[in-house]
């Protein structure tokens, strides 16, 4: 066995019934390996099959039979980690699966820590850090929108873009380098205006790519929502309409819902995390008076705001108390039982700038348009899922440290200082966005980055 580079293995389908489970194997010795426990019927060889190569058979234990299998084998470097793999597919079942794992690491290999294929992938050239990344987004796609995302930085669109800007860099750090370093050299003098020009084109192109982190993380994990309004006004039957359940206690009784109440739902293209709330108004009852103050809370610390008011009255101090909450945060204002004879309108609201919709959370009328409105006020009705978009916080982190030496490149520039000094801060800024990509990472960001992958993949 490789002592550097174990041949590892691991389930890589869910434990639980079902169909298939798959056990992958890579490494060095994943085909010698596969090839101790898998015997075909035909007694062929694993070894002597090419890659993209399956072949049909039974797992063994050393002489104890575990099951049937289907072995898929991949030659390097083309397969996902670029090593050798085998992948025997098994029935699906949690002793199954295990039993035919058990006997791949008595036979050999070592078990696969979290993301360690994918790691492998990573440390082989398959894929950079950003790609990396994506296929955990991948897997944890909720909608269409956030997959049509992570399959855009799973084929490399944040790659592209961070290697345009870096290609941009590279340029002027080299004219500088070529000016600084050969005086003597018959080498234009630079151009203050024009080099400055082209900095700032790459401080644009950084701008726009970090200006699509907040929408891409909303898209991605989703925002913590208040519903909120005074009693009675609907909100827990918008709760139970947008959870597709019966998940809050609807009554004609004012402070039936004393508590918050959460559940996550996916709107449109935007995953909720909602929490539907007790009604704001003055109460002597010590149980409501808890709720309201709890409601309180989660309206200061929501970072969407559902405001529910009731079409069929006229705004009370608590409405207007709770439009002037919204005037300076995320929210939508819903303009509920519209069933009703509305004696409400949309003017109060539009006239204060609130995004404000017309429903009925009872018949269910008026839902497209508040998908619409909840996507058009979190940014993501602008969000292009096809292009490049930053997807965790190490990504923004690192192009929001490039933009800054940017910056000081810039300001050095226009405050007269030695073209080292400027150099010093491209330089800078070129090894955030090495790091960005990986191109230039520490094993401990790499470790960070893998350590929230599932085992298996």
């Amino acid at each position: 066995m490789n002592a550097s580079n174990p041949t590892i293995a691991a389930i890589s389908t869910p434990m639980g019934t079902g169909g298939i489970a798959v056990i992958r194997i890579s490494g060095p010795e994943a085909i010698e390996i596969a090839g101790r426990v898998f015997r075909s019927p035909k007694s062929k060889k694993l070894s002597d099959l090419k890659g993209y190569t399956a072949l049909y058979g039974h797992i063994f234990d050393k002489d104890r039979l575990v099951d049937e299998a289907v072995a898929l084998v991949f030659r390097a470097p083309n397969s996902y980690t670029g090593e050798d793999v085998v992948e025997l597919s098994v029935h699906g079942g949690v002793f199954v699966a295990k039993s035919a794992l058990r006997a791949v690491l008595s036979a050999g290999a070592s078990l696969a820590g979290p993301g360690e294929f994918t790691r492998r992938a990573f440390e082989n050239g398959k894929l950079d850090l950003t790609q990396a990344e994506a296929v955990m987004q991948l897997i944890s796609a909720a909608g269409e929108q956030e997959l049509k995302a992570s399959l855009s930085a799973r084929e490399g669109k944040v790659s592209q873009k961070i290697d345009e800007l870096t290609n941009k860099l590279l340029y002027y750090a080299a004219e500088l380098a070529a000016y600084s370093d050969y005086p003597d050299e018959d080498i234009p003098e630079l151009e203050a205006g024009s080099f400055t020009q082209g900095l700032l084109s790459v401080k644009e192109g950084l701008q726009r790519l970090l200006s699509t982190y907040d929408a891409g993380r909303i898209l991605r994990e989703g925002i913590d929502t208040a519903i909120v309004g005074r009693p009675n006004v609907g909100k827990s039957t918008l709760m139970n309409l947008l959870s597709g359940c019966q998940r809050s206690i609807v009554t004609p009784i004012p402070g039936t819902t004393r508590d918050v109440v959460e559940e996550t739902v996916v709107l449109g293209s935007v995953k909720l995390r909602l929490a539907d709330t007790a009604g704001l108004r003055e109460s002597e009852d010590i149980v409501e008076k808890i709720g309201v103050e709890r409601t309180r809370q989660r309206l200061e610390s929501a970072e969407l705001i559902l405001a529910v008011f009731d079409a069929s009255e006229a705004l009370n101090r608590q409405d207007l108390e709770l439009i002037n909450e919204c005037k300076r945060r995320p929210s939508v204002a819903i303009i509920n039982k519209t069933d009703l004879p509305n004696k409400l309108g949309r003017h109060p609201f539009e006239e204060a700038g609130i995004t404000v919709v017309e429903i009925s959370a009872k018949t269910g009328s008026g839902l497209e348009e508040l998908i619409k409105a909840v996507e058009q006020v979190t940014g993501i009705a602008k969000l292009d899922t096809s292009s490049a978009i930053l997807g965790s916080e190490r990504q923004r982190a690192c192009a929001d440290r490039a933009l800054k030496h940017l910056i000081d490149a810039i300001d050095t520039i226009n405050m007269g200082f030695t073209l080292d000094a400027v150099g010093v801060c491209i330089d800078s800024a070129l090894a955030e966005l090495y790091s960005l990509t990986g191109k230039r990472v520490t094993n401990e960001v790499v470790d960070e980055v893998f350590r929230r992958f599932c085992v298996g993949k």
